[in-house]
């Protein structure tokens, strides 16, 4: 089935109301160097997983900074988060970004962030917040403060499922998951807000993580990244080893854990050999990407399709139900041609609640 791409602003098109259609946002918090890659990755994710379900998308951008402007060329696909105020979706996807200050509440977004978390509760069947995303809706509805981790947590890990949810319907026990963040939420403070953990390891901690708002929308939250294409480890590694050369950080970075074959690390730790031995910007031009890049896998990929394919069952059986309520609570609309020339509308013509003469 199509994921459509939602571009008309107009308000005049035919809404998608089948059972088999969803109408899903995008909202993109990502920087610009980052901007495309991660709308190929969200959306390309959806489109694998509804092999048999309509999604129309609508692209949103987040104001408020470098992070939440969407390039000059996309201007025309994506709304400003203001157009959202007054819509109703079925599903909401948010993205995380690379930090930049300290506390959350200090970045730029945030503002806009916080009210999109409320505006979510009541607007959505379900919203799905990705890593920083899931970091910032936890702060704003119940305080719960990211901790830093010592470093980077990167790598592909394995995650054992530890609830029974529709969400991880037909999914293995045990999932790999790529990790790429620099904070963590604790467990505790998570079930202790009322948080249902849905995965994780000794190693990642929790890694994915769900909670019903109001009886209404159902909020998902992935620390994790099962989004992400088989390179996008390798290229944030790359990313952050050109930081260390051009002295913007103070440590190599450490190689991604799970994630390279044995002659890609050892390609890797040459490299690392080499950068501290004689360290300058122009290095970078000798990484060996292509050497990091031989025998990647997306191992992660099935179990991926497989969770978004659950999530946009969940928003179709909640779009069914919602429809099934809103019939039975609608007045019956009458025709002319049910009023008799009396004006009186009999039992026969449906009217409730009376008997005709002689019954």
């Amino acid at each position: 089935m199509p994921l459509l791409i939602d571009t008309d602003r107009s308000g005049s098109d035919a809404e998608l109301r089948g059972g088999n259609c969803l109408t899903i946002g995008f909202v993109n918090n990502m920087p610009e160097t980052a901007w495309d890659a991660t709308e190929r990755q969200f959306l390309g994710l959806l489109r694998a997983s509804a092999p048999r379900t309509i999604v129309r998308c609508r692209l949103f951008s987040l104001s408020g900074g470098p992070h939440g402007e969407a390039p000059a060329e996309n201007s025309r696909r994506y709304r400003d988060l203001s157009e959202l105020w007054d819509m109703r979706l079925d599903g909401l996807i948010v993205t995380g970004t690379e930090p930049r200050a300290a506390h959350l509440p200090d970045e730029p977004y945030w503002p806009a962030l916080s009210r999109l978390v409320d505006w979510a509760r009541d607007n959505t069947v379900s919203t799905v917040w990705s890593c920083l995303a899931a970091h910032a809706a936890v702060l704003h509805a119940d305080g719960i403060e990211r901790r830093p981790l010592d470093g980077k947590l990167s790598g592909v890990f394995d995650c054992d499922v530890s609830a029974d949810s529709p969400l991880l319907k037909n999914t293995p026990a045990r999932l790999r998951v790529p990790h790429s963040r620099y904070n963590d939420l604790p467990e505790a403070a998570l079930v202790a807000a009322g948080y249902r953990i849905l995965g994780g390891s000794p190693l990642v901690g929790v890694d994915a993580f769900a909670r019903m708002e109001r009886d209404r929308s159902l909020f998902v939250f992935f620390q994790g990244h099962p989004e992400y294409d088989a390179d996008t480890l390798a290229r944030e590694y790359r990313r952050d080893v050109g930081r260390f050369l051009r002295g913007e950080r103070d440590s190599f970075p450490a190689t991604p854990r799970g994630y390279f074959n044995d002659r890609a690390t050892a390609a890797a730790e040459d490299f690392r050999v080499r950068a501290l031995r004689g360290r300058h910007a122009g290095l970078i031009g000798e990484f060996p990407m292509s050497a990091l890049e031989t025998g990647l896998e997306n191992s992660w990929r099935h179990s991926a399709t497989g969770i978004y394919e659950n999530w946009l069952s969940y928003l179709k059986d909640r779009k069914a139900e919602r429809r099934t309520a809103t019939l039975a609570t609608t007045p019956v609309r009458r025709s002319r041609r049910d009023i008799p020339r009396n004006g009186h509308i009999s039992p026969a013509a449906g009217a409730p609640g009376r008997r005709a003469a002689g019954e």
